[in-house]
């Protein structure tokens, strides 16, 4: 992979990695259109420059994303007389409601962590099939042109319950498959629970942070504990530092611009603009194009 390539995938990856439209796909579809080889290597870079693009999250959000319950105070005096198991519950409870935030986040992490895992070869297997991209696209487009009239019922009460997270976390897991979108999964999961479209847009970003770090943490580990793919990363350091500024970078204007255009005309436009590339891709497969990567 050249430090051309690479930048034009952290560009797709930055663009699309918050956007309803799969940025996985969308960096499978540039790899093949690239000619680049899918290599170990390749196939890390894909998922590590992901750092940059949380880190994006990170920082447009980081307010929010540091601040804890400061209203819950941990008061001594309350648990005095109580036996150690209650006492230790109540200080539990508390510790939740201090960090609410993160335990939330936590728990819709879950599924994925645990799927994922259980799943890795399946879906590493996917990730070199432009035909399961492109049919996922059209029919993640097609749904998408739905998702307003069904789900955009937003209630007064705009809290993520434990529940929520919890129903949001499964959904995330449909986006294993490459095509669907981690994003999509996770805005409709949130609007299927009745939050507004900008809220249900800001927790999939805030549940962005944890699920990525681990995908390209395990990546990255994988890498250093393996003496080969080590001298492999040592060899590619600049790509890897190239691609997750370039990703950081893009990922900032994308974020910015998709809430404003979400809450404004909501999901069709990417709907259509999905269908549109999935059914190119399916027409050039069918034509015997090869765009399968290497």
């Amino acid at each position: 992979m050249s430090v051309l390539e690479a930048i034009i995938i952290a560009i797709v990856e930055g663009l699309t990695e918050f956007l309803p439209v799969s940025s996985t796909g969308h960096m499978i579809i540039a790899q093949s259109l690239l000619g680049v080889e899918s290599t170990e290597f390749v196939k890390a870079f894909t998922v590590i420059i992901q750092f940059g693009a949380i880190l994006s999250v990170i920082v447009l959000y980081w307010k929010r994303f540091f601040k804890v319950n400061s209203i819950v105070v941990f008061d001594k005096n309350a648990v005095v007389g109580l036996s150690l198991l209650r006492r230790l519950k109540v200080y539990f409870l508390r510790l939740l409601q201090k960090y609410d935030f993160y335990w939330k986040l936590f728990i819709a992490f879950v599924p994925a962590a645990v799927i994922g895992f259980l799943a890795n070869d399946y879906v590493d297997a996917m990730l070199e099939s432009v035909f399961v991209v492109a049919l996922m696209l059209v029919i993640g487009g097609v749904f998408m042109l739905f998702v307003d009239k069904w789900f955009n019922k937003p209630n007064d009460n705009q809290e993520i319950t434990w529940r929520k997270a919890l129903r949001i976390g499964f959904f995330q897991c449909i986006a294993m498959i490459p095509g669907v979108s981690r994003s999509m999964a996770t805005i409709v999961g949130g609007m299927t629970t009745r939050l507004s479209r900008k809220n249900a847009a800001e927790f999939s970003f805030f549940l962005a942070v944890p699920t990525m770090a681990a995908a390209s943490g395990y990546k990255l580990m994988k890498l250093l504990t393996d003496p080969v793919r080590l001298d492999m990363l040592k060899d590619n350091l600049v790509i890897l530092l190239i691609g997750n500024v370039v990703a950081f970078a893009v990922a900032l204007l994308a974020i910015k611009f998709f809430i404003d255009f979400l809450t404004k005309y909501g999901f069709k436009a990417f709907g259509y603009y999905r269908i549109v590339v999935g059914v190119i891709l399916l027409v050039l497969l069918a034509a015997n194009v090869d765009l399968n990567v290497m």
